[in-house]
């Protein structure tokens, strides 16, 4: 089950589980605007390939919340791959 970070780990912009945001394939976490502008659609931590996180129903969100715990890797999104 996908961990549902809940923020952008290059600039720290709440993505609250129904927000558009981006992962990889380690669960990683971008806003659309970092995915997309800063990192090229490529992880900068993996190299992987950056895609649409899904969305998690209401109901399963109640009995499966998400994560709280924030993750911030300013120093690696300048746009620079692993």
């Amino acid at each position: 089950m996908l961990s549902l970070r809940p923020n952008c780990e290059c600039c720290d912009m709440d993505l609250p589980p129904a927000a558009d945001a981006f992962i990889c394939s380690f669960e990683c976490t971008f806003c659309p605007d970092c995915a997309s502008t800063r990192l090229g659609g490529v992880c900068p931590n993996c190299a992987g390939e950056l895609v649409r996180r899904p969305v998690r129903p209401a109901a399963a969100l109640a009995r499966f919340p998400a994560q709280t715990e924030r993750h911030l890797r300013g120093d690696l999104c300048l746009g620079v791959t692993a």
